[in-house]
Formats: structure tokens, sequence, C-alpha cells
């Protein structure tokens, strides 16, 4: 399930990114109003670091697997998951690479995911609102879970993208309009949500962050 998480993980970045581009038409309803409100944010964003805790809830397991980790974005294509608890690994993207480091089970191994990134690039890059629903029925509300937050729901109606993700949940700080958490629901019945806190942007990330220590 890791794979999955990182990959959305970049998609939902893009999401928020994009919603710095002007939009062609006055906004409709709350989910073009999110992407009015977020015009300059592409221009300023470009490291964030945060803590995460990632629930997945999965038929293999009686209770939901709770993990917790570090994040690093560098745009526009470096993120790396630090996860501390319960097993030390790192799941690591640098472009079209990904790497995973599990060191407690001998486990390392590199991935080209240009494919599934071109994806991401095709659906959620550069695109407006009328771009996303497209591929992509959305609904915004009013959140209070966690507070002060908008929560968006995506359902694709493409079937490529149906394959791999049958609902994806974002919830977007109101006041900081940055990413809170995000909820990524799959065909097989699987979940896994990743909360976001000590959010911070456009703070020096070491360059160390990314290698595999």
């Amino acid at each position: 399930m890791l794979r999955p998480s990182a990959i959305a993980l970049s998609a939902a970045l893009c999401v928020l990114a994009s919603a710095a581009r002007p939009l062609a038409a006055p906004p409709r309803d709350l989910f073009d109003q999110i992407y009015a409100r977020s015009r300059g944010i592409e221009a300023s964003l470009k490291t964030v670091t945060a803590h995460f805790t990632e629930t997945t809830t999965t038929k293999m397991l009686v209770k939901p697997l709770v993990s917790h980790g570090e994040l690093a974005v560098v745009r526009p294509n470096r993120i790396v998951l630090r996860y501390t608890e319960p097993e030390p690994h790192v799941v690591l993207i640098d472009d079209a690479r990904m790497t995973l480091s599990w060191p407690s089970r001998s486990i390392t191994q590199t991935s080209d995911i240009g494919a599934a990134r071109k994806r991401i690039d095709k659906y959620f890059v550069d695109k407006t609102p009328d771009d996303l629903r497209h591929a992509f029925a959305i609904r915004a509300v009013e959140s209070s879970d966690p507070p002060n937050t908008w929560h968006i729901v995506m359902d694709p109606t493409r079937s490529q993208i149906k394959e791999g993700l049958s609902q994806l949940h974002l919830w977007i700080d109101r006041t900081s309009l940055l990413l809170t958490a995000m909820q990524m629901d799959f065909p097989n019945g699987d979940k896994k949500l990743m909360a976001f806190d000590h959010v911070q942007v456009n703070v020096p990330v070491d360059p160390a962050a990314f290698t595999l220590r």
C-alpha cells in the first residue's frame, strides 16, 4: 500500500498547487471559490514539510494500521515520506523514480513511476475546475472535522482512474489553504488516510532529507 499513497500524495499536491491558476469564468460553486482564493500559491510554494499520521484500513487487518512520520517536498518533483513508527522506513520520490528502503525487512526497491506521474500530470497539472470536472465528479463542503476545513470529494469518471482509485478526499484549511488531510478509497475496499500537522511552507530543506539514511 505504500506505492499508491506516495503517488496519490503527489497528485494531491498537484491539485493544491493548481489552485493558483487563474479562472476563465467567475466562481460558480464552493470548489471554484477555493481555486479562486488560492491564486498566487503556485508562484510562492517552493517547499513543504510536515508530520503525518497514516491510517490504513484493509480487509487483511483486524484493526487499522496507524503509522507516523515526516514529509518533505521540494517542488517540482522531490517527495520523501520518512516513516518513524511502527517500523522505520523511507519512501523517496525523485522525479520518475521511487525508492523504498525498509531496513528491518532488508528491502531496498527502486521503481520507475514515470507513467504514473504522466497520468497525474494529465489529470491534475495546469487544470482549471472545469478541466478537472471532465475526469471527476467534484463536490466541496465546509467541514468541522478537521476543524475549519473544506472537504473536497473527487469521484473519478474515467475508467483508467477508477481502476486504481474509487474516491479521493481532500481537506483544505480554510485559513492557510494548505492540505490538512487526504483519504484514498481503493476499488477493493481498502482506505488510506493521511493527516498532516506542523505544516511549514518555504522553509529550508536539508538535501540529506532526500537520501536513504
